[in-house]
């Protein structure tokens, strides 16, 4: 199913939707779909130039907003401008993301776990007070890589990326998970929502960092993109938070990505390690 068939006959007219990494891929056709319903899509990306081109090729409304999550900085500079666009964001999909086959590092911290978990853990706290106005949806972008994160989970005693960088991208995707489920628990009673979504195996730019090829079955960003738009805007997900899903439906994942006392942790870590303070 594509994204345009999982929002068919919906009006989002009225809406504000902010989704990053607008400018290819999943992001771009999330972007696309979500404006040709009627909503208003912020769309941000690391650059002006891709920003806005990415958003004067679709049919709607869409801002774009500069973003490079591997700067707090910046973080903090997008969440502010965010902020003046739109009071209340009816969803906050963190879709943005990268993959890398060598070690990388950002302030001493594996990239990947920086641009693909922290990047948004702090984009979604400075802009949470909108989302829960506007009684709204994060959606977090997460992967069945999740499965395949390093032995014991997050790798709170090292997070440098030394021993288990050849897994961090799916350790950054079980950060991801592990970030929604805290993230549900601490909206519970604010008509807010948070899920998690696996797009599934899908034929994008992500992997142009390394060698790896896409299997003959990967999906199409339109295809990609189906969960993610119907996770954030659909009638059928009002209400329903802290859920993994993989094809509309309770997506398989590991015991770790279900384990709330290292979700909590996470929560606390990350919290300190944006402000500086790890």
């Amino acid at each position: 199913m594509s994204a345009e068939q999982a929002t068919a006959g919906l009006d989002l007219r009225g809406r504000t939707i902010l989704v990053t990494g607008c400018n290819s891929g999943i992001g771009l056709e999330t972007m696309r779909v979500l404006a040709l319903r009627g909503a208003h899509v912020i769309g941000t990306a690391r650059s002006p130039e891709k920003g806005r081109a990415a958003c004067a090729g679709v049919r709607g409304q869409a801002t774009p907003v500069v973003l490079d999550l591997a700067d707090f900085d910046s973080v903090r500079a997008c969440a502010a401008q965010v902020r003046r666009l739109a009071p209340r964001l009816d969803a906050l999909v963190c879709n943005a993301g990268i993959v890398l086959d060598d070690w990388e590092r950002v302030g001493g911290l594996e990239k990947q776990f920086v641009v693909n978990h922290l990047g948004h853990f702090l984009l979604v706290e400075q802009l949470l007070d909108t989302v829960v106005a506007a009684r709204g949806r994060v959606v977090v972008v997460g992967s069945g890589s999740h499965r395949t994160a390093p032995p014991g989970g997050i790798q709170f005693d090292r997070l440098s990326g030394e021993g288990w960088y050849p897994r961090g991208y799916s350790h950054s995707k079980l950060a991801n998970g592990l970030f929604s489920l805290e993230l549900s628990r601490r909206l519970r009673g604010s008509g807010a929502t948070s899920n998690c979504v696996s797009p599934g195996h899908t034929r994008t730019a992500i992997l142009r960092n390394v060698d790896e090829g896409y299997r003959d079955d990967a999906r199409t960003p339109a295809q990609g993109a189906a969960t993610p738009c119907y996770a954030a805007v659909h009638p059928a997900m009002a209400g329903v938070s802290g859920q993994y899903l993989a094809d509309f439906r309770a997506g398989e994942q590991s015991a770790l990505q279900r384990d709330a006392a290292m979700a909590a942790r996470l929560w606390q870590v990350s919290s300190d390690l944006v402000r500086g303070k790890a």
